[in-house]
């Protein structure tokens, strides 16, 4: 990945959006040849590590005298807190995600003995819902998960309800530890109109991406290999129609699988680089022609059956249990659920990212690293915050979270245990993939503050037919026209 900068402006990312120590995850594997050369995995942290920023700095300049958190100049002690009670909003309720943190928080509980971790875990939906109210109050969380982009972070920032993490980031050395690619998407600019730059407020533990699951038995039934390009795929759909499968296992009752979903279709028609640019607010919008092609694509997988009649009446996490029961060759959705999916299916599970356009291309689609790890402003312990965050972000956190089938943003020893030609195997060598051809694109409802509701409802309107593909594209057009609008006359009139 490569860092860039935004015309006139500082630097900007080029990437888009629980148990007991000694239990074996779905990673270890007496019975089976282990990898042993870090090439798949740790590659990752050595190349991406070279474009990482100068500790203490935050691409914009120090926090500033006044703000919470700019007087910590020396690594923050929990040991001589005293008790306290560290309050942590999350939304990490899946299987492998759950029990990583569970895990991580017992461990620096045992490390604390007068820390306690309240945890409050909620879905992602949830969270969205609930977290300003939370943050707001007079006795807020002292840490939560923060969904990035201006829905969420940007908003959050404005209203003064996190904490600038730019000391502690040089503290711990998370400017080192991190790539600034990555780093960066954790950031907003000074007066709170941007992101991609600026102040550092959150740290992610996951990387993520969306894939292609797909069940071996299923495909091998149908007469289909795994595909190698996006046009073999697609060919293969009505086929496996054709054998009384269902080709796309997908729920959209949540409104928010059909942007993964969507975007994984606008990047293979060609609109990668273009939906990039424009979510950051540098480019011409979404009024083209990859954005009418993949809502056009989604559409017409509906009307020929190729994901489930009941789409939008259906819960994604119900589609993905109905995906490891056997109904549906592909699952296309993010590796987050690769632990759920594991545990149920065993080796019948393949993954991949999205295969390309040409044969042996380098992969691109929908991606980037998990929510960001906040500390809000009005934190009753805010150096033990900086601690915790430190701690569930370690090279040995991610060691846990691999044990446990879960994608860190920077994977670590343990990935050389990987068995080979696992799920999990592909999914680490398709992070690697995606990071060394740059084929990273920003969640779409990072774009505009109101983004995820107005695209998450069109997108359930196109999937239904009461959205035709040009609509949904001069709707996205005419909300990114009006926030570029907006984001100008606020600048010209503080000049």
């Amino acid at each position: 990945m490569r860092a860039e900068r935004l015309r006139g402006a500082g630097p900007v990312l080029r990437l888009p959006r629980r148990r007991h120590p000694f239990r074996q995850g779905p990673f270890s594997d007496t019975g089976r040849t282990r990898r042993r050369t870090a090439a798949l995995a740790l590659a990752l942290g050595g190349a991406l590590l070279a474009a990482a920023c100068v500790p203490g700095t935050d691409g914009s300049g120090a926090a500033g005298a006044g703000v919470p958190g700019a007087a910590a100049t020396s690594k923050p002690d929990p040991s001589k807190a005293g008790r306290a009670t560290l309050t942590v909003w999350d939304q990490e309720v899946r299987g492998g995600q759950n029990d990583e943190l569970e895990r991580l928080n017992a461990e620096f509980e045992k490390k604390y003995p007068h820390i306690r971790i309240k945890r409050v875990a909620r879905s992602f939906s949830d969270l969205k819902t609930t977290l300003k109210l939370a943050i707001s109050g007079n006795k807020p969380p002292d840490v939560v998960q923060a969904n990035q982009g201006y829905s969420d972070m940007v908003a959050f920032v404005k209203a003064g309800l996190l904490m600038p993490l730019d000391n502690y980031a040089g503290i711990y050395a998370w400017n080192t530890r991190y790539p600034s690619t990555l780093l960066n998407l954790n950031r907003v600019s000074f007066d709170g109109r941007d992101f991609g730059t600026g102040r550092l407020y959150g740290i992610s533990q996951t990387g993520e991406y969306i894939g292609v699951y797909y069940n071996k038995d299923v495909l091998k039934k149908a007469g289909v290999k795994p595909p190698k390009t996006w046009a073999e795929l697609t060919d293969a759909l009505p086929r496996i129609k054709d054998e009384g499968e269902l080709p796309v296992q997908f729920g959209n009752l949540d409104k928010y699988p059909a942007i993964h979903t969507f975007g994984v279709l606008q990047n293979q028609a060609g609109g990668a680089e273009e939906t990039r640019e424009s979510v950051f607010g540098r480019g011409k919008g979404f009024d083209n022609e990859p954005t009418e092609q993949a809502a056009g694509t989604l559409a017409d997988w509906k009307k020929r059956g190729f994901i489930p009649e009941g789409a939008n009446g259906t819960g994604y996490d119900d589609a993905a249990k109905k995906f490891a029961g056997g109904e549906g060759a592909f699952l296309i959705t993010g590796t987050w659920q690769l632990p759920d999916l594991k545990k149920t299916m065993g080796d019948r599970l393949g993954f991949m990212p999205p295969p390309p356009v040409k044969k042996d291309a380098a992969p691109v689609t929908t991606g980037g690293q998990g929510l960001a790890w906040s500390v809000t402003s009005k934190s009753r312990h805010p150096e033990v915050a900086a601690a915790y965050l430190d701690f569930i972000t370690s090279p040995h956190a991610a060691d846990v979270m691999t044990e446990e089938g879960v994608l860190p943003a920077l994977p670590g020893k343990a990935a050389r245990d990987i068995p080979e030609g696992s799920a999990e195997a592909q999914m680490v060598k398709g992070w690697e993939q995606l990071n060394a051809a740059d084929g990273l694109v920003p969640y779409l409802d990072y774009t505009t503050p109101d983004f995820y509701d107005s695209l998450s409802a069109d997108l359930q309107g196109v999937i239904d037919g009461s959205v035709s593909p040009e609509e949904l594209s001069s709707k996205m057009q005419r909300s990114y026209e009006a926030f570029q609008d907006k984001k100008r006359a606020e600048a010209k009139a503080e000049q």
